[in-house]
């Protein structure tokens, strides 16, 4: 979807929170809470992933263009790592 159909040039380096286009960073917020305690980054650490994507040119409006991946949701997932080479966290 074109960000110009909503008045504004695409946001670069924004993550879906601060988007939020059609109700999206809500469903990624609750597929979040859904996620068992043991497989979700503890949320220090969660903070530190999202501000590393937030100055990384690969993010595009909340996607990581490197993977195709709701940055988000990645870094809230544990076990997954950043999927730029060399890794970022």
């Amino acid at each position: 979807m074109d960000s110009q159909l909503y008045g504004r040039p695409p946001c670069r380096r924004c993550l879906l929170e601060e988007i939020d286009r059609d109700g999206a960073y809500r469903t990624v917020v609750e597929y979040i809470a859904s996620l068992d305690k043991s497989v979700r980054t503890d949320e220090a650490e969660y903070r530190r992933r999202l501000a590393v994507c937030r100055s990384c040119e690969h993010l595009n409006e909340g996607i990581c263009a490197a993977c195709g991946c709701f940055a988000e949701v990645r870094a809230a997932k544990r076990a997954q790592t950043c999927p730029d080479v060399p890794s970022r966290w």
